[in-house]
């Protein structure tokens, strides 16, 4: 991912550092300043989570850091430094690293892929967009191997399906497998489980753990959901209104958090009552 001849002195664990960075939106009523001076890193092998309410501007800074929000519409300022290199100072600089080890698993696996392409080709795009493999019979291959590594069945078959002949839980395997083509040191997970039912969830964070396990993979968690964030992370970020209000371990955020904001969050985690609870909610309905 890195380039030797372009880094500057940094730890050789560090994979991002961001720092002071905004993002100001243009809009009909003015400019809106929807990330305000946000800092953060991530180290090799370690999952860092941004979380908070809708409009907080979390997906937002992970957009902006990829820099796929329309240039027109965004101005980016700050750094974001992957290996030691500014890939904000130049517009250009982003491109090597996004599908060549930078990968994002987009949100909505229902929204996210072409309706017209079948999964086979979708998946081989990516494969030759990384660039890694040569030839028609070595991008196949990998493509069968990346469907069989998410734990999709019958892989010859589901190539040929089309998006919409797939199961939401499936979709998201497929999305990961798309993002695993780069072979990434970073990987950015903007909702991965928001559209999926618990069950599914649950299988599809054993699979992000078990892909970070085994190739010391990075992970920039995006989510709403504080129970994610306290099974994957290692640090999370509580954003609200564009900024950092609290940072920490996950254990420290969850079981000592100092924010009234991260009280709310954690407030707002639906939980199971003893038998006697649900019994007299039972009985104040009648």
């Amino acid at each position: 991912m890195s380039n030797p001849n372009e880094q500057r002195a940094s730890s050789p664990a560090m994979v991002l550092e961001v720092q002071n960075f905004s993002v100001e939106l243009m809009t009909d009523n003015g400019i809106f300043k929807a990330v305000n001076n946000v800092n953060f890193s991530i180290r090799r092998g370690q999952t860092v989570t941004i979380i908070g309410e809708s409009g907080s501007g979390k997906s937002t800074t992970a957009m902006g850091m990829l820099q796929l929000l329309p240039p027109d519409l965004a101005v980016l300022s700050g750094t974001v430094e992957i290996h030691g290199n500014d890939v904000l100072s130049s517009p250009k600089a982003i491109r090597r690293y996004r599908g060549r080890g930078l990968a994002l698993i987009p949100q909505d696996p229902m929204t996210a892929l072409s309706p017209v392409l079948s999964i086979g080709s979708q998946l081989r795009e990516a494969i030759k967009v990384a660039g890694r493999e040569k030839g028609k019979n070595a991008i196949q291959a990998k493509a069968v191997r990346l469907l069989e590594q998410v734990r999709i069945p019958l892989v010859d078959e589901q190539l040929k399906k089309f998006p919409h002949q797939l199961s939401g839980g499936m979709l998201q395997r497929v999305l990961i497998a798309i993002a695993l083509a780069s072979e990434p040191e970073l990987l950015v997970a903007d909702e991965p489980t928001s559209a999926l039912d618990v069950t599914v969830q649950a299988g599809i964070l054993d699979l992000l753990l078990e892909i970070q396990e085994t190739s010391g993979t990075s992970i920039l968690m995006i989510t709403h959901d504080i129970g994610v964030a306290r099974l994957v992370s290692d640090t999370i970020h509580v954003m609200q209104g564009g900024r950092f209000v609290e940072s920490g371990g996950a254990h420290q955020i969850v079981e000592d958090p100092q924010e009234e904001y991260t009280r709310n969050l954690l407030a707002a985690v639906p939980r199971l009552g003893t038998w006697d609870e649900l019994e007299s909610v039972e009985e104040s309905r009648v």
